[in-house]
């Protein structure tokens, strides 16, 4: 099957279960299309090992041999994250800069520490030890909250204002934070402890975070420049396209964090300021619906990768037992970080106990994780930090997704 093909699939694909998850199930899109997917891939794995159809054989060797963590991170993630920043609410995020900030960096180093030590400990007590050193790497990986999981489910929540503009600007932020302490424990993996400086992870995170964010300020005031210089919106979306395609590759030469550019300049593109000197009430129109259309395929494409992604995974029970056991130790890691960084910076993180309930249960796992532990080189703990991750967004999509809005109602009667 050549690419043409499988995009075509993929696209036929998602066109079916989203018009059946609209017509009959009514889920939310992101939600019901990964519902639907994990479904089919069961009618799959049942097609395939229980009557042996060639039909279905084909498909889960397409299925499996689809690099998700390249798809994602190479091709949908610049365009994903583009447009959700580009239709986030910048003035609000800018005036809770601090707290998401607070949020995005050290929480995210927090959680990942968090995470490894209840782990590592927690996986010894039940007889199933796993390195320290793996530990962290999966500390690292699903540390982050996922900008593409938050940005489709929480923002058709009824979850208040300050808050959803705190929990979308960490997702949005702290990708980048998360990919480099990710890239640094997997070297160390990878090539010992004798390759560990702390004056080169320093130098890493500068050049990745900081540089991609500047470098996304440079993007998108050149972005505004020139929708600013012409009026013509068919113009102006191929500028946006441009930005988005040729930026990321240009950061990807650069060694810079991509995704950290891309919501800079999108958030840079989309503010209301920018768009009444920059853009014409035709062409904020046809802006917005376009960016919407490539979000919302995007996010459908991806989603049902996510969950036709099971037909090639594999486990047993006691890696099964380890997964639902990490559920509740992500859980329990990001409520220590938001409890911890309450207290610590209570003059700049302001949120009382429910409002930090909300915050913990609004912490989504999405996509980005699964790309990570999927690039993880071949190693003996691989498929269990892949399955366990697995795991953990399914939860995080499906339970959190679903009921994030019934915990935000029941904090703020």
């Amino acid at each position: 099957m050549d690419t043409f093909q499988l995009v075509t699939l993929l696209i036929v694909l998602c066109a079916t279960l989203a018009y059946l998850n609209h017509k009959f199930i009514k889920l939310p899109n992101v939600i019901g299309l990964l519902v639907l997917s994990l479904g089919l891939s069961t009618i799959l794995w049942i097609s395939n090992h229980v009557f042996h159809l060639e039909l279905a054989a084909k498909l889960e060797n397409v299925i499996v041999r689809l690099d998700f963590s390249q798809v994602l991170l190479e091709v949908m993630l610049s365009f994903m994250l583009f447009a959700g920043s580009f239709h986030s609410d910048t003035d609000a995020i800018r005036k809770e800069w601090k707290s998401i900030g607070i949020m995005a960096v050290l929480g995210t180093v927090l959680k990942t520490l968090v995470v490894a030590a209840l782990l590592f400990y927690i996986s010894g007590w039940l007889g199933m030890p796993i390195e320290f050193i793996y530990c962290l790497l999966f500390g690292a990986l699903i540390a982050p909250t996922d900008p593409i999981a938050v940005l489709g489910i929480l923002n058709r929540t009824k979850v208040p204002e300050r808050i959803k503009t705190n929990i979308i600007g960490e997702s949005l932020f702290n990708d980048g934070v998360g990919i480099v302490v990710f890239l640094t424990i997997l070297e160390i993996v990878e090539k010992g402890t004798d390759s560990f400086t702390f004056g080169g992870m320093t130098m890493l995170f500068v050049r990745e975070a900081i540089g991609g964010i500047l470098y996304g300020g440079i993007l998108g005031y050149g972005a505004f420049w020139l929708l600013k210089s012409i009026d013509d919106y068919e113009t102006e979306i191929l500028i946006t396209l441009a930005v988005v395609m040729g930026g990321y590759i240009l950061a990807d030469v650069m060694h810079i964090s991509g995704p950290l550019a891309m919501v800079v300049a999108g958030l840079i593109t989309g503010a209301k300021t920018a768009r009444k000197k920059s853009m014409s009430e035709l062409t904020e129109r046809y802006m917005d619906q376009f960016w919407e259309l490539v979000d919302m395929g995007l996010n459908a494409i991806l989603f049902l990768l996510i969950g036709l992604r099971l037909v090639g995974l594999s486990f047993n029970s006691n890696v099964a037992i380890l997964g639902l056991v990490a559920i509740v130790i992500v859980l329990l890691a990001r409520f220590v970080t938001i409890k911890l960084l309450s207290v610590t910076f209570h003059k700049i993180v302001k949120t009382d106990h429910k409002e930090q309930m909300i915050v913990v249960w609004s912490g989504l796992k999405g996509g980005l994780s699964l790309a990570m532990a999927l690039s993880i080189p071949n190693m003996p703990m691989k498929d269990p930090i892949v399955f366990i991750t697995y795991a953990i967004v399914l939860f995080s999509i499906i339970v959190q997704g679903l009921t994030v809005g019934r915990v935000a109602n029941y904090y703020t009667k």
